[in-house]
């Protein structure tokens, strides 16, 4: 488990805010009242990251965080001492954040911000800046909020790069650049990625006040105006991948089966209707399974996700499979041969009789029919199977 590493010479505070931490998130966390007691716990452990006092019995100044940092631990500073000098002094060093001790809102805000940290390091930021000293800073500042960051130095070798990764979910660019300026760059990147898939932060400094809203109807998810400062860029981008992570969230459901976490039927026929029509042109090879579980009386519901499971778990990553109602489930096999599903759906029936349960199975591998068509045909040998007394696999 990772860990966390507070500095704070209040022990109730310390105290709450570790049970707070590790009752919500999954982090260990050691506390150390002191900036020695800190240099004792760093020798011996590696840290997520480390939550700062900067008034502290053996460093009253904000010692505390050059130590930290200069171990390359990523901090945030926690202080009651809200003096705008004070305050903007700290900000300047590599740190992650400068929160006050207000009142519970505070403790709060930490939470949401090591919550944040913590899943940001599941995505990938594009930068794209023809400076180099600024894709260097932008780069520092990303990696503090533990992103994986990919740098460029104009939109041609941006685009390049997205078509040859899949993992990136936020493009920021700035607008003047060499060979391909970021409201081109924008221009393209909508082509191919709609705003649910990926998001784009134009950067620019260019005191056209026009720059922003073009950029805004070419696609941007937001601008940010140069010079910025890093409070602002961190709540930016923090926001914007929130906000990615919700749509996907909310479509991962509209998708999805509640009890079973397989596709629902919807989705498994959008999904067959645009790779039947992709398939017809590229030749590939596919099978369409139907399945049903045979005397569903006395069926509980921990017995229908075991059947999930099993379907689920017995094909490749890129198949889809559905539910479609209480009993009855869609499988679409992808790049596959005939007899290749025949021993797919064999070894799945087979697995199901060790639940005590039987599957009457229609499929067809003839790919040269239209979408319906396939649908139909799958559902005349289910159909098949259930009306010779079920527990068969039957197909074409």
């Amino acid at each position: 488990m990772e860990k966390i590493l507070i500095v704070e010479d209040n022990k109730a505070l310390a105290k709450m805010l570790a049970l707070k931490i590790e009752s919500t998130l999954p982090f260990e966390v050691h506390n150390a009242y002191s900036l020695k007691e800190a240099q004792l716990f760093v020798r011996k452990y590696d840290y997520f990251m480390a939550l700062l006092d900067t008034n502290l019995p053996d460093a009253h100044n904000g010692e505390i965080v050059d130590v930290m940092l200069s171990k390359n631990i990523n901090s945030i500073v926690v202080s009651a001492n809200m003096d705008r000098e004070f305050r903007h002094k700290m900000l300047e060093k590599d740190i992650i954040d400068y929160v006050g001790k207000g009142g519970i809102e505070d403790i709060e805000y930490v939470i949401s911000m090591i919550r944040r940290l913590h899943k940001n390091q599941n995505h990938t930021v594009m930068l794209v800046d023809d400076s180099r000293v600024f894709r260097n800073q932008m780069k520092r500042m990303l990696e503090h909020l533990f992103f994986n960051v990919i740098a460029c130095a104009h939109g041609e070798e941006a685009l390049n790069l997205l078509q040859e990764r899949d993992d990136i979910k936020i493009v920021i660019t700035d607008y003047n650049m060499p060979v391909m300026n970021g409201l081109d760059l924008t221009k393209e990147i909508r082509k191919i990625y709609k705003k649910d898939l990926l998001s784009i932060l134009a950067i620019s400094s260019n005191n056209d006040e026009d720059i922003s809203a073009m950029f805004l109807k070419k696609g941007a998810t937001d601008f940010i105006k140069k010079p910025f400062s890093k409070e602002e860029f961190s709540c930016r981008i923090n926001n914007t991948i929130e906000a990615l992570e919700n749509i996907a969230l909310i479509t991962n459901s509209a998708n999805r089966d509640f009890m079973t976490g397989l596709y629902n039927r919807r989705y498994f026929l959008k999904s067959l209707e645009a790779y039947v029509e992709d398939a017809s042109q590229s030749g590939e090879k596919f099978a369409v399974a139907m399945v049903e579980i045979d005397d569903i009386n006395g069926v509980n519901d921990n017995q229908i996700i075991s059947v999930a499971e099993t379907l689920r778990s017995a094909v490749q990553p890129n198949d889809v499979v559905a539910r479609f109602g209480s009993e009855d489930f869609g499988m679409l096999l992808k790049n596959i041969s005939s007899q290749q599903t025949k021993v797919v759906l064999e070894n799945i029936s087979s697995h199901i009789e060790t639940l005590s349960l039987t599957l009457s199975i229609g499929f067809t591998c003839n790919n040269d029919e239209a979408f319906e068509e396939v649908l139909n045909q799958a559902d005349m040998m289910l159909y098949s199977a259930k009306s010779s007394g079920g527990d068969k696999i039957v197909g074409d």
